[in-house]
């Protein structure tokens, strides 16, 4: 039997310019051998055609630039969520719009734990929930004897019940940054970002690590980006142990593991120093389905939260201007730090204060330490203006943008968070684009659900849940966006030679689709169906 296989299709998006569509693919040890007509391989010698994708449409593996891998196993805890979900089985969870689902959905799934057991749930999103905010009083009407803590869509804010306040210590005493107290000075059990939410989450057992390290969360990662047509993910935050890498190593190895994983350790809980040795000793066992040495520096939190830094006006609602995960002068020494050691930065900006002090420390760091081609990328972008991209531009730097949120949250955004005229230019990939920025577009999964189309169809309509449309000038064209959840991402990766697009030399990662995302109608770019990958030439179907 011949090594070479010869995929056809009924069309073939390369993403080259030179060769922009075909209707064959020729795969040989793993890499694109060649590409055009059924001929294309044949001065190679022997081919074996596989007309199995005949009636499909193949397109570069799709490329998720940021996302964390507890979107498998995060369906082990109680979804509370406001939109309807799909798990990675294939299961629909209904979405809840009121607290008294979400209470009934608790007491539901309390009632069947064991008795030592703690009730942990996720993605609750209070702002779409406008008769009153979740507080401790109604998770106690849950159980007032095991501890309960819900997680927030945003992953940036929580809300936990008297024992499990009680269990961390917290009291009308507390006095910290993020323990938020009613007027007469009780806490309500919202806890906003990470120093006033871990020290519940280690009690509780609300473990995100053990949510994305272990065998099961890291195969049911490959699931949900299966779905979705993914063949390169990034885990945006990771908090690998030594033993976590054993487990990445292991799982990763399989044959028939059909997914790259693109892992940023976390930037926090030690000294810039020994946060880079540990992100270049990870980047030294790097392997083809396991690429480590990049670094994720968290700066601000959620707009939907109020956590999220915001230059003046600040929040329509008179809201408390956000909090800082990193103080502006930690971030300044990362920055230093990470540059001088040649680490790769991604760095969590959501609101506009948050990302200026960014691109300051960045520039700081360039100046003391120049890195030509350095490709660190700012994610989220969500409040940047074309000035906050000229910037982007001029220092190499490039923008995730977080398009999802025009469509899940861009209509609160307008009426309760920025107020309309900031939030027409949100996720502004038009703005970027235009200022010479290389633009990736993200879910941010699981805060959203992963589906890069759906996150491109986001960016090329700008559409609101009530379909108004958030800023008609931001749109950016169907084939900006495609390139933008392909090469762009891979770019913001440092990927590009790799993967990305389907040309000779790189990587047999192929998207299959069920229609032509350049033939719909922009509108239905999101309906395209995914019917699986092509995964170093081997065929994961869904």
């Amino acid at each position: 039997m011949s090594d070479i296989t010869v995929f056809s299709a009924r069309k073939i998006l390369t993403m080259d310019p030179s060769r922009p569509s075909a209707t064959h693919v020729a795969v040989r040890e793993g890499h694109i051998l060649a590409v055009g007509d059924a001929t294309c391989a044949d001065d190679w010698g022997p081919v074996t055609h596989d007309d199995s994708l005949s009636n499909t449409i193949l397109m570069p593996g799709l490329v998720e630039g940021h996302a964390h891998m507890m979107a498998g196993a995060i369906w082990n805890l109680t979804y509370v969520g406001y939109h309807d979900r799909i798990d990675p089985q294939g299961t629909l969870h209904q979405g809840m719009t009121d607290l008294d689902a979400v209470i009934a959905k608790l007491e539901q799934d309390e009632a069947a734990l064991p008795d030592d057991a703690p009730l942990l749930g996720w993605g609750l999103d209070p702002i779409f929930l406008t008769d009153e905010r979740l507080s401790r009083a109604h998770l106690d009407q849950v159980s007032t004897d095991r501890p309960i803590a819900i997680m927030f869509s945003n992953f940036h804010l929580m809300c936990v019940n008297s024992k499990a306040l009680e269990q961390a210590g917290y009291s009308r005493e507390t006095n910290a940054e993020g323990v938020v107290k009613d007027p007469q000075g009780e806490p309500t059990g919202e806890l906003q970002e990470m120093a006033a939410m871990f020290p519940v989450m280690r009690r509780v057992g609300m473990d995100f690590r053990g949510l994305s390290q272990s065998a099961q969360a890291i195969n049911a990662y490959a699931d949900v980006c299966r779905l979705a047509g993914v063949t390169t993910v990034t885990d945006l935050y990771s908090q690998m142990e030594e033993e976590d890498l054993d487990t990445l190593l292991s799982v990763t190895g399989q044959d028939d593991f059909c997914l790259r994983i693109v892992p940023a350790l976390g930037a926090a809980g030690a000294a810039p120093a020994d946060i880079a040795a540990r992100a270049l000793k990870l980047k030294a066992s790097s392997t083809d389905k396991l690429r480590m040495g990049a670094v994720k520096v968290m700066t601000d939190g959620s707009i939907q939260g109020w956590t999220a830094r915001v230059k003046w006006p600040f929040y329509v609602g008179g809201q408390p201007n956000g909090i800082w995960n990193t103080p502006p002068e930690l971030i300044h020494a990362q920055c230093e730090t990470f540059q001088k050691e040649g680490l790769h930065m991604h760095l969590h900006v959501n609101g506009d204060e948050a990302s200026s002090i960014t691109l300051d420390a960045l520039e700081a760091a360039a100046r003391k330490h120049p890195w030509p081609g350095a490709r660190h990328v700012l994610q989220h972008c969500q409040m940047m203006g074309p000035d906050q991209f000229r910037r982007c531009a001029d220092l190499g730097v490039c923008s995730n943008i977080f398009s999802n949120h025009i469509w899940f949250f861009g209509d609160q955004h307008v009426a309760l968070t920025i107020g309309k005229d900031r939030a027409l230019r949100m996720n502004a990939a038009r703005s970027a684009l235009d200022e010479g920025v290389h633009v990736a577009l993200h879910s941010d999964a699981p805060v959203t659900s992963m589906g890069p189309l759906f996150t491109a169809w986001c960016a090329v309509n700008r559409l609101t849940m009530t379909g108004r449309t958030l800023g008609e000038e931001q749109k950016i064209t169907v084939d900006e966006a495609l390139y933008a959840i392909t090469l762009g991402a891979a770019y913001t990766l440092k990927l590009d030679a790799e993967i990305g697009s389907i040309e000779t030399g790189k990587r047999a990662d192929f998207a299959v689709l069920g229609e032509d995302p350049t033939a719909v109608a922009p509108d239905a770019l999101k309906d395209v169906p995914v019917l699986g990958t092509v995964f170093g030439g081997r065929v994961n179907l869904a």
